[in-house]
């Protein structure tokens, strides 16, 4: 069992709510938690919301991380030799 202290404005309006759908306080607060816990699993994380597009522009060089230094120094001593 589980106690919750609401702020006094916020039990008015769940009292309202409560005797509007003919139902407990209880009741409208499990169909909250249930709607929250849903939402909750439901949610992607941010790699799952990228993923479709990661390396959907990329070069096909899957080495182009850890080769970039030697490439950019390739492309500077081309650029001076052609001089």
């Amino acid at each position: 069992m589980t106690t919750v202290r609401l702020p006094i404005d916020v039990e008015q309006r769940l009292e309202i709510l409560a005797r509007n759908r003919h139902t407990s306080k209880s009741d409208i607060i499990k169909e909250a938690l249930e709607s929250m816990f849903f939402k909750a699993e439901s949610e992607k994380d941010s790699f799952s919301l990228g993923e479709e597009y990661f390396g959907k522009y990329g070069s096909g060089d899957g080495t182009l991380s850890t080769s970039y230094k030697s490439k950019v120094k390739e492309m500077i001593n081309a650029k001076h030799n052609s001089h």
